[in-house]
């Protein structure tokens, strides 16, 4: 038998390391489970969930504007160096609608989202997890989950296609600004081939992959809040493990959705 000061067995190692990849297996089947009891009734306060579709949705619309307009003009550049040898200077159009609207638009509102409300998420949780708030909502009977991880999983599925949208807009926008001082497209030329080029299949798929990527970002940065260590420097590794935790599953499920939507002839 091994004194108190012993190093840990190797099966010891094993099981801790077992018990914390399975950590957020578990943390999502609680969430699964409070998603279940909320439709018997909320538990979490009105106000809060205000507040929190308020930093997800309006704070967070221009730098969303911003980067996805960049974006755009960014695409709308690199294809006009190379289809304005052609004489095909209008097909920019097709390209940066074609590509903001099946995966930019919706990846880089995500990796945005991650980096901004995800990492606020995982600061507040972790805060209150190191001043013993939850602990105190545990003593008084209410469920964590519930009270606090389940409003800002239900802010970023309702907030994140609509910060989609804005951010096709943005991206064509910005596309557009380029056409027409590179290229001296047309605006409506431009926003005619643009709509062309897009059916609703893109879009669709495109607003898809928010809602699960908002879904994701908003555990993720729950997850890394609520498992932090209760000092200081936890605060800050969970806001950093929920914005590479954010950043990898997004890229990660796109790639899954760019095989889906070929199966699937999207």
């Amino acid at each position: 038998m091994p004194g108190p000061g012993a190093s840990p067995s190797i099966k010891q190692r094993l099981q801790s390391r077992l018990s914390a990849w399975l950590q957020p297996v578990a943390f999502l089947g609680e969430v699964l489970l409070a998603t279940g009891r909320a439709f018997k009734g909320w538990q979490f306060r009105k106000p809060d969930l205000v507040r929190v579709l308020n930093e997800a949705s309006a704070q967070a619309l221009p730098i969303v504007m911003i980067v996805n307009a960049l974006v755009g003009a960014i695409l709308a550049f690199v294809g006009a160096v190379q289809l304005v040898k052609f004489g095909a200077g209008i097909y920019v159009a097709d390209l940066v609608s074609i590509a903001v609207t099946r995966e930019m638009a919706a990846v880089i509102t995500a990796v945005v989202i991650s980096g901004r409300t995800a990492a606020s998420f995982a600061a507040e949780l972790a805060t209150m997890q190191a001043n013993e708030e939850i602990d105190a909502l545990r003593v008084l009977g209410l469920d964590p989950i519930g009270y606090l991880v389940l409003p800002r999983v239900l802010a970023l599925l309702v907030m994140m296609p609509l910060l989609y949208v804005y951010g096709c807009v943005a991206s064509l926008l910005g596309g557009m600004a380029v056409g027409t001082t590179m290229l001296d497209l047309n605006s409506q030329a431009y926003f005619d081939r643009a709509l062309l080029a897009s059916p609703l299949s893109y879009v669709a798929l495109g607003m898809s992959k928010t809602v699960v990527f908002g879904v994701l970002i908003a555990i993720g940065g729950c997850f890394a809040g609520m498992s932090a260590s209760r000092d200081a420097a936890g605060v800050g590794r969970a806001t950093t493990k929920a914005v590479v935790t954010g950043i990898v599953g997004v890229i990660a499920l796109d790639a899954i959705f760019a095989v889906c939507a070929n199966a699937l002839d999207i």
